[in-house]
C-alpha cells in the first residue's frame, strides 16, 4: 500500500493546508474504497468521468475545477492491470494539466511490486518500469523520484485476528522471505512463529512445499502473506498444518486479487477463515463465506488528512 506524492513544480502560490478540504478522487479501481475514505475525511468525492473506447483506449477527465487545490487519488493497479494503470498515468497527467497545486496518488495495491529486482538473465525490472514512467519489498520507494510513503495495515488484520479469540496461536511465515513480516505479526499477537519451507524450481512454477519449520500440533496456525491470486499456496499450507497437528488454520492477506477459481479451492479447503482487507475490490457475491473484509479506508483517511495538513505521517508506520 503506497501513497505517492506529486508536487507541482512552478506553482504560483502554495494555499494553506487549512484553507480548503481535501479534494479526493477514485480511479475506476477503487470507487467504493475511495467513497470510504471520504466518509471518514467528512468529504464528498471528486466528480470525474473515464469513458472507454472500442479499440481499448480509455479518456479521463475531472468534472470540477483544481487550479490551487491538493488532489488526492484512490486507484488500485488490478485487474485489468494495464489498463489501470494507464488509467492511473492519465489521471497525474489530468489533474497537473488541470493546474491542481499537488497530486498524491493512493496506491493500495501496486500490481507490479513483486518485480523489484533482476532475479535472472534477460528479464525486465517491472518495478522500476513502471516508476520511471509516473511497494511488497521496501526497497521500491528508492526508485520513485518523488516522495513515496509506504502504509502497513498490520494493525487492522491483527485486530481481526484478536476478535477471532484463537486459543494458542501460531504464525506461519508461506516462505523464508516473508518471515521477517510475519514475526512482526506474532510480536504483535504475543504467539511463535512457524516458517514453511518451499522449493521453486523456475520462473512461473509452483512452488513446493518441503516442511514446516516450528511447533504447530495442537495450536490455532494462522498463515499470513502479503497477497493471494489463487489461493494455492494457503491451501496447501493448511494442509500441512493440519496434517502435522494443527487445531485450526485461520489465513490473513492484505491484498485478495482472487483468481477464477480460487474462492471454490478456499471452499474445499481446511481454511476456517481468512481475512483480507478491501485494498482490491471484489464483488461480495464472488466471495465465498470464509472470507472476512477488513476496511483499511481509515489508514488511509489518516495518511490523506496528514499530508494535507503537512503534519508528519510517521506513526502510520508503526506496527
Amino acid at each position: 500500500m503506497s501513497v505517492l506524492r506529486r508536487p507541482r513544480a512552478f506553482a504560483r502560490r502554495r494555499a494553506r493546508p487549512d484553507d480548503e478540504d481535501p479534494l479526493v478522487f477514485a480511479g475506476s479501481a477503487s470507487p467504493r474504497l475511495t467513497d470510504a475514505i471520504c466518509c471518514e475525511l467528512g468529504v464528498q468525492r471528486g466528480n470525474s468521468e473515464v469513458l472507454r473506447f472500442s479499440e481499448g483506449t480509455l479518456f479521463v477527465r475531472v468534472l470540477e475545477n483544481v487550479r490551487g487545490r491538493n488532489v488526492y487519488l484512490v486507484q488500485s493497479t488490478v485487474f485489468p492491470t494495464n489498463a489501470n494503470f494507464m488509467e492511473l498515468l492519465f489521471w497525474i497527467d489530468a489533474f497537473s494539466r488541470a493546474s491542481a497545486e499537488s497530486v498524491t496518488v493512493v496506491v493500495p495495491y501496486f500490481s507490479y511490486a513483486k518485480g523489484d529486482k533482476k532475479d535472472e538473465p534477460r528479464v525486465s525490472i517491472r518495478a522500476r518500469v513502471c516508476a520511471d514512467t509516473i511497494v511488497h519489498a521496501p526497497q521500491i520507494q528508492g526508485f520513485f523520484r518523488i516522495p513515496v510513503d509506504d502504509l502497513y495495515a498490520l494493525p487492522y488484520l491483527c485486530t481481526a485476528i484478536e476478535r477471532a479469540e484463537l486459543r494458542d496461536p501460531v504464525v506461519v511465515s508461506p516462505d523464508a522471505g516473508f518471515a521477517k513480516r510475519a514475526r512482526r505479526f506474532a510480536h504483535r499477537l504475543d504467539a511463535p512463529l512457524a516458517i514453511a519451507d518451499k522449493v521453486r524450481k523456475g520462473h512461473g512454477e509452483t512452488a513446493e512445499l518441503v516442511e514446516i519449520i516450528g511447533e504447530v500440533a495442537d495450536r490455532d496456525a494462522i498463515v499470513v502473506d502479503d497477497f493471494t491470486i489463487s489461493a494455492g499456496t494457503l491451501v496447501e499450507a493448511a494442509d500441512q498444518l493440519v496434517a502435522r497437528g494443527a487445531r485450526s488454520v485461520t489465513a490473513v492477506v492484505t491484498h485478495g486479487v482472487f483468481a477464477e477459481g480460487s474462492m471454490e479451492r478456499l471452499d474445499r479447503s481446511p481454511i476456517q477463515r481468512l481475512i483480507v482487507t478491501d485494498s482490491i475490490e471484489t464483488q461480495p457475491v464472488q466471495l465465498s463465506a470464509k472470507v472476512t473484509v477488513v476496511s483499511v479506508a481509515p489508514l488511509f483517511a489518516e495518511a490523506v488528512s496528514r499530508i494535507h495538513r503537512r503534519e508528519s505521517i510517521s506513526v502510520l508506520f508503526q506496527d
